[in-house]
């Protein structure tokens, strides 16, 4: 009988937890700071004097950083180390933070978005690549999701606490109370975080100036696995990005007839759900690594189809089951996006993981941007026409998905070949 020695895997256990759950802490805080607009927007509107376009730039321009960002953040955490990148974002999303709290003008808070985008840009995928470093590459796929699990608990707080917040002491208060939160997992990161175990060192990468980080983007998006993992997370991840950063409240208030109150309720809801759907999709694609295509062609089309019975009801307003039912599925859509980095992470070695999870993020958050401005444009076009205005989610959804159905043989052709040459290499060593 012999077991199976993978060189380099690291060990996870209670240590590997504690770095992580600190790297991930950051995360947290970012995805509160991210949504903090979308319990705000109606605020922001009436704060500033601007239409459903100028209110829709704020997300458009903190998505566009971000979306930016990815891949030269990719490249960051494969030169710096995750401690190093993980405290600049800190930095900058606490600073976005504290400016957009104390924002006299459209034009300062939009800076401060822009600042906070670039913050916030730093952590997910160095939350990876973390992940990546601490435990066994067995658990890749249910790491991941429960790093968006805890990004949909910032949701959460964001939702419920920060909502209650900015109605009871106000927006300065609100919003620059919430940037301590920032100061404490600098801290935390500073005192506590290492980018990786003792004896599971990477091997140094030659610094070879702009030819080498030419190599490295290119080398990563030759993969189809890199590619299909864009196209997954463009075509999943951007219904419930959009509903929770800023239209959905809009959407539910003033074209379904909500109270802000039961607005709030059906956002929770979708945030538990994504909780839930995350900790479920986690555990099928560790085990079965034949059904992440599925589960995600699953979820676009559910949501599709649940999109398009909201929009054409006949009636002035949906229905309250029909919206529940619409915020349930919208929580699958993030641990859907998952998905997509269980397909880029597996096509490129590990020096290129963190350009190849950049490259992935890209795609659902340049999705999400698309939508934003788009709906804003169509709000103010056709006066405050949702159905209408939300109609190009079934746009961008039919482009992804041809993506995905295009690269999808490629990737599994690559995949096959990756492993009959690991099965050649694995060392056998007697129990």
């Amino acid at each position: 009988m012999s077991a199976v020695a993978i060189p380099g895997d690291p060990p996870g256990g209670r240590r590997a937890l504690a770095v992580w759950g600190t790297g991930v802490s950051v995360y947290f805080v970012a995805v509160i700071f991210r949504t903090s607009l979308g319990v705000a927007g109606l605020d922001a509107a009436d704060r500033f004097h601007v239409n459903a376009s100028a209110l829709s730039t704020f997300s458009i321009l903190q998505l566009l950083v971000y979306a930016g960002m990815q891949i030269p953040v990719g490249l960051l955490v494969d030169r710096l180390g995750t401690k190093k990148v993980l405290a600049l974002g800190a930095v900058l999303f606490t600073a976005g933070q504290l400016g957009f709290a104390f924002s006299p003008s459209y034009g300062t808070a939009l800076a401060s978005r822009a600042l906070l985008g670039c913050g916030d840009a730093l952590t997910f995928i160095s939350v990876l690549r973390l992940g990546s470093r601490w435990f066994p590459a067995r658990r890749g796929p249910m790491v991941a999701q429960f790093a968006g699990l805890v990004g949909m608990a910032g949701n959460l707080v964001s939702t419920l606490v920060l909502a209650r917040l900015l109605h009871g002491i106000g927006w300065t208060a609100a919003f620059a109370g919430s940037a301590a939160a920032g100061a404490v997992v600098l801290v935390l990161v500073l005192l506590f975080l290492k980018d990786h175990p003792e004896g599971h060192e990477p091997e140094p990468l030659p610094h070879q100036g702009a030819a080498y980080v030419r190599r490295q983007i290119a080398a990563s998006w030759r993969e189809p696995g890199t590619r299909l993992g864009l196209w997954v997370h463009f075509t999943t991840q951007f219904p419930a990005m959009v509903f929770l950063l800023l239209w959905g409240l809009p959407f539910l208030v003033e074209a379904q007839g909500l109270s802000r109150a039961a607005a709030g309720e059906l956002l929770t809801l979708v945030v538990l759900s994504n909780m839930v759907v995350g900790l479920v999709y986690g555990q099928i694609v560790a085990r079965h690594h034949g059904a992440r295509l599925p589960l995600a062609l699953g979820t676009v089309g559910t949501t599709a189809a649940l999109w398009a019975a909201t929009l054409a009801y006949p009636g002035p307003h949906a229905p309250m089951w029909l919206l529940i039912v619409l915020c349930t599925v919208l929580g699958a859509c993030g641990p859907a996006s998952m998905i997509g980095f269980d397909f880029a992470r597996p096509a490129n070695p590990p020096e290129r993981q963190g350009t190849a999870s950049g490259i992935t993020n890209m795609g659902g958050f340049v999705a999400s941007m698309t939508t934003l401005f788009a709906i804003g444009v169509l709000l103010d076009a056709t006066g405050d026409d949702y159905s209408l205005a939300f109609s190009v989610v079934f746009v961008l959804q039919a482009a992804g998905v041809s993506q995905i159905l295009r690269l999808r043989r490629q990737a599994a052709r690559r995949e096959r070949e990756r492993l009959v040459a690991s099965r050649v290499e694995t060392v056998h060593v007697p129990a």
